[in-house]
Order: structure tokens, then C-alpha cells, then sequence
């Protein structure tokens, strides 16, 4: 017979093998120590109680024991434990109020197989933003590591500060 019973700390309902008491443990929601109550004489009710059907015990562990576990039912709020990703920085800039902007373009990020697209990618931007938003474009070094090779290369590119 299981003993059921309510966290007094949390309210959270526990269901707990009758073996378990006068045992002290942790609630699983509030981690507050819990002593497990002595089963009390209920009466029992006309109905009969279903219970699951276990399947015949092997003849490798005669004497196996049956755990079972009961879900929490809890009356609190129920909070996320997954956090959402925060924006991208260019969502972000596009819900914020307008002002300053920046945007970097890679030489690097702006090559496909055998065609180097760095003058259209910059164009179509800069066309994209239009001309009284530009404050400035300012040409750009770096040094990056290249994978495939494992060597330091250096590439350019273009920073644009635009009004957005």
C-alpha cells in the first residue's frame, strides 16, 4: 500500500511505498527535508483498484522488486526550464528604434566556387540602404585562420556606418 501525502512546504502531492515510513528526504520541487507520515487506517473504498500487470518474472531474478513513480501534480506556475536564444544582432537592429548602424562584409564570406562576389554583395547593399543613410565606408584588414590549410591569411574588407 503506498502512502499518499501533500509537501507542507509546497503543496506538491508525493506518493511513496508504505516501506518509506518515518524516512526523511528532499521534496523534488522545493528541496525542503520532508519526514515521510505513518500510513493511517483509511477505509478502503468498494471499488477495486486497478493496478498494472507486470509481466511474469524471469527465471534470472526471481525476487525482482517493482518500483513504481508518480508524476508531481503541483498547483504553482509552471516555469521554463529552456530558455530562448536572444536575438541575432541584425533582429535586434531591425526591431530597435532607428540610429547609428554597422555592418562589416568579409571579402572572405562574399567568395563561391570560382567567382569572387565581394563588388556585387557591397553594391547591393549599399543600394539596399540607400544614399543619404551612409555615414561612412571605411576599408578594413584582418587576419583569420583558414581551416583547410591550418595557416594565418590575411583578407579585406568593407565597413559601412549607415543611419537605419
Amino acid at each position: 500500500m503506498d502512502i499518499i501525502f501533500n509537501c507542507p512546504h509546497c503543496g506538491l502531492e508525493i506518493e511513496v511505498d508504505e516501506d518509506a515510513a518515518g524516512q526523511q528526504f528532499d521534496c523534488p520541487t522545493c528541496q525542503k527535508v520532508l519526514a515521510v507520515p505513518e500510513p493511517t487506517s483509511a477505509p478502503e473504498s468498494t471499488a477495486p483498484v486497478p493496478r498494472p500487470v507486470s509481466p511474469a518474472p524471469s527465471s534470472e531474478s526471481p525476487t525482482r522488486d517493482e518500483k513504481r513513480m508518480a508524476v508531481p501534480v503541483s498547483s504553482r506556475a509552471v516555469e521554463s526550464l529552456i530558455q530562448k536564444p536572444n536575438k541575432s544582432l541584425d533582429v535586434a537592429a531591425k526591431e530597435s528604434k532607428p540610429g547609428m548602424r554597422v555592418k562589416t562584409i568579409r571579402h572572405s564570406d562574399c567568395r563561391e566556387v570560382g567567382k569572387d562576389k565581394f563588388d556585387e554583395v557591397v553594391s547591393e547593399f549599399l543600394n539596399k540602404i540607400g544614399d543619404q543613410a551612409i555615414v561612412s565606408i571605411t576599408p578594413i584588414n584582418y587576419s583569420y585562420l583558414d581551416i583547410g590549410t591550418q595557416k594565418l591569411l590575411t583578407d579585406f574588407g568593407v565597413m559601412v556606418v549607415y543611419r537605419g
